[in-house]
């Protein structure tokens, strides 16, 4: 751990974990996370997120615009990753920012004790601490991100008045290019509108985005497996993070967007296999974090999900839709410097009904024996 003082107005200090040490605390410690090499946060680190221990803030180098010229809206190939600057790690794509986010507000770690107490107020709140002594391109990531207020009737003026003041900066202005911001929230609807198409947030009822009519019609094709997820299940959140205009009759249009199904915990999920696997960890009253891809392609395997309740050494689950081989996590383990855990679980949903979940470990009680 380090002291790091806080840039800004406000300043201060804070006891922050040194980079890239994580792994290296006990299970039980709150610093403690799975080591980066096991999702896509291995591909990013140290290029597309650099952390100066000095200062306590982090840079962000990032794969999509922040300004617009007059155009058509852009759209990122299937799931949100860039081919073109992404997969190379050197810059975070919209689905690899929302990633990073979720994970630094440790919206990515379940205990038991989290249940029933993660709100949109929550995750929002949680949200807007891991954007703080964030840089990308040169400006504070804070201040260019908005995530809604939870709707109160009796406070509709005085949010829509803090919303209005936030979105000042992204106003169109003839001659210039036209600065954007991000949206972080949970959708409620993607439908045509009585021209064109929107999308509709939850906590903002009184305006739509709009999206043209390019990127609603990709949307269904490069967000399948994302869209019938949310479809199928009714308590399943839709995460969207996009970056927006202000058009000058005030109205938000959505220049780029990517989209990430969360369980009703807010728990990141991938697919039906995964939310199986998350839902189970849940109903078992299991202790884990949950693992991101950020740009990596679904072809790339990652670790799903680590258990930290196992004893003194984490558990890998991963789920892999290949054929049963010989090459497992443990190879990948073993292959690398780093101390890794060296206990893995792997399920072949094609194959098999998943597999009983390593057993959790009960603290030791030390009994006196009576005279």
């Amino acid at each position: 751990m380090y002291v790091a003082r806080l840039a800004g107005p406000h300043g201060g200090y804070i006891v922050k974990r040194m980079p890239d040490t994580g792994c290296r605390h006990a299970c039980d410690c709150p610093s403690h996370e799975p080591a980066a090499d096991l999702s896509g946060l291995g591909q990013v680190l140290g290029a597309a997120i650099t952390e100066d221990p000095a200062t306590g803030q982090t840079s962000l180098r990032l794969g999509f615009s922040l300004t617009k010229l007059p155009g058509r809206s852009q759209m990122p190939p299937a799931g949100g990753e860039s081919k073109s600057v992404c997969t190379d790690g050197t810059k975070l794509s919209l689905r690899g920012l929302l990633h990073y986010l979720w994970d630094q507000a440790e919206l990515t770690k379940w205990h038991p004790g989290f249940a029933g107490k993660r709100t949109w107020g929550t995750v929002r709140r949680q949200l807007l601490l891991a954007s703080e002594g964030k840089i990308a391109r040169g400006d504070s990531l804070r201040s260019r991100l908005y995530i809604p207020e939870t709707f109160f009737l009796d406070q509709r003026e005085a949010i829509t008045g803090r919303r209005s003041a936030q979105w000042l900066q992204a106003l169109s202005a003839p001659g210039k290019p036209q600065r954007l911001m991000l949206l972080i929230g949970e959708v409620k609807e993607i439908a045509p509108a009585r021209y064109g198409f929107k999308v509709v947030v939850k906590h903002l009822p009184d305006q739509a985005f709009s999206i043209d009519q390019q990127l609603y019609r990709r949307l269904g094709r490069h967000f399948e497996t994302e869209l019938a997820l949310w479809g199928a299940c009714e308590q399943m959140h839709m995460i969207i993070i996009a970056t927006f205009s202000i058009a000058e009759t005030g109205v938000p249009a959505v220049a780029e967007l990517s989209l990430m199904p969360v369980t009703q915990h807010w728990l990141p999920v991938e697919n039906a296999f995964d939310e199986q696997l998350v839902d189970r960890l849940v109903n078992q009253g299991r202790t884990f974090r949950k693992g991101l891809r950020y740009n990596l392609p679904a072809v790339i395997p990652v670790v799903n999900a680590t258990l930290i309740d196992t004893g003194d050494d984490p558990c890998l689950l991963r789920i892999s839709r290949e054929a049963r081989t010989a090459v497992d996590v443990s190879e990948h383990i073993e292959s690398s410097a780093r101390p890794y855990p060296t206990r893995s679980w792997i399920w072949y949903p094609e194959a098999e009904a998943m597999p009983p979940l390593p057993k959790k470990h009960l603290p030791t009680t030390t009994v006196g024996i009576p005279p």
